[in-house]
């Protein structure tokens, strides 16, 4: 073989390869995000604006620093506004495109890129974890504990995880700092070096997981529903299945295409000054800079400084309102957005709306999808929501629902690290979203 043809070689597989991997062109043409009239998207003007006077008045009493958020429906920006102060200290007022972190609002994301992998072949939803990540072949699970020193027996487990136990939750692996069981906490504090998010040291996600798969499980597989680190180790599949770091397959498979310019797991240095401080109560509810907190297990140069090695993908990124909002209309429009098929319909309705936890899910209104929680007719009976409405948070009180039925989504951003007003907030938010609707 001469070099000219050695080299036509490399160029056709390279090509190939890139095709592979781009996002598809679609005749579809759904719509994209852009901003109008609440009324030409179906909603009465003086009602929407009740939203300001709602989230002005928890800003008045001191609940949050800062608020900004988003509406969207049929791809009309009908509200996109911010209130308060970025930074308390500095006086820096919140901007709409100002960066927060996201924390569990990572997740969806990872699974989507999850889904796509599935819909390249290169993975199926019930094949083990140990066909990708050998460190998870035969687990066993937490039998008797001891409190005294964290000792512990374990049983083997009747299946192995599978990749849809961890896109559902139901794998049976924990957090550690914020473990829903205080022994599993034990065990990963012992075991040493399990983080939950939120990481400036010098550390890769890849090492975490191998050790969190010596760790027992909280309990066998597909039998119970269990947050904790499962998305992360989805993650770690994307990095060993497409050969390309968990930020890069971002990068190049979804935030591009999509046009998402404001989503990182750590800030260039151009776009820190956008990322809003992030606060806490004091015992008296006071606002107090994470900063200034030492025992809170979060890092307050997350996600600006340090060895941003570690892409977690449970909860690592940084984004704005409106960078999630297209994520959330590309789901909204089954899989296009920009011009380009993300997944096909068929996906998108697995992926956001398709009961995988029966009634193990531990919010009888609710299931989870394989990315979501999911209203069912017992949520939509109590309030205002449609059933099959998707949605999740994060850590950091941010919060976003999509409804396919009314073709809305909202995105409410804050910052704060564990608040008494988080969820009231998104709650009476989310009411009056709905009751601003004309037809």
């Amino acid at each position: 073989m001469t070099l000219l043809t050695t080299i036509r070689a490399m160029v056709l597989i390279a090509v190939t390869t890139i095709s592979l991997h781009a996002q598809t062109g679609t005749k579809q043409s759904p719509p994209l995000l852009v901003v109008a009239a609440p009324e030409t998207a179906g909603f009465y003007p003086e009602r929407l604006n009740k939203l300001d006077g709602l989230i002005q008045s928890y800003i008045d009493k001191g609940a949050f620093p800062g608020v900004a958020a988003i509406v969207v429906r049929n791809g009309k920006i009908v509200y996109h506004k911010s209130f308060g102060k970025s930074d308390l200290e500095t006086n820096k007022p919140m901007a709409k495109d100002a960066i927060f972190r996201i924390a569990s609002m990572t997740k969806a994301i990872t699974s989507l890129a999850v889904m796509m992998l599935h819909e390249d072949g290169k993975i199926m939803l019930d094949d083990p974890i140990s066909k990708y990540i050998p460190e998870f072949a035969k687990p066993v699970v937490l039998d008797k504990f001891n409190e005294k020193d964290s000792t512990y027996t374990t049983v083997p487990a009747k299946r192995e995880i599978t990749v849809r136990h961890l896109l559902s939750h139901m794998s049976g692996l924990n957090y550690n700092v914020i473990a829903s069981d205080p022994r599993m906490r034990a065990i990963y504090t012992k075991a040493g070096g399990i983080p939950d998010a939120f990481v400036t040291d010098n550390l890769k996600v890849g090492d975490m997981v191998k050790k969190l798969a010596k760790q027992p499980l909280n309990h066998q597989p597909g039998e119970k529903w269990t947050y904790g680190l499962s998305i992360d180790v989805l993650g770690y599949l994307v990095e060993v299945v497409s050969g390309q770091t968990l930020a890069q397959f971002f990068q190049t498979r979804i935030f591009d295409p999509l046009g998402m310019k404001d989503t990182y797991f750590y800030l260039p240095d151009a776009k820190k000054d956008r990322l809003v401080a992030l606060y806490s109560e004091d015992k008296d509810k006071k606002l107090i800079k994470t900063a200034t907190i030492k025992t809170l297990p979060v890092d307050p140069d997350f996600p600006i400084m340090g060895a941003k090695t570690y892409y977690s993908g449970g909860g690592g990124l940084s984004s704005t309102a409106y960078d999630y909002a297209i994520f959330l209309q590309m789901l909204l429009n089954d899989g296009v957005y920009n011009g380009k098929r993300f997944l096909s319909r068929k996906s998108v309705d697995l992926f956001t709306n398709a009961n995988q936890t029966g009634s193990l899910f531990p919010d009888p209104g609710n299931y989870f999808s394989l990315g979501f929680s999911v209203i069912n007719e017992t949520g939509h009976a109590k309030d205002l929501s449609s059933t099959g409405t998707f949605s999740w948070g994060g850590a950091f009180s941010t919060h976003y629902f999509a409804d396919p039925k009314e073709k809305i989504s909202v995105v409410l951003m804050k910052q704060m690290w564990g608040t008494t007003y988080g969820g009231e907030l998104d709650k009476k938010f989310d009411v009056l979203v709905y009751q601003a609707l004309d037809d």
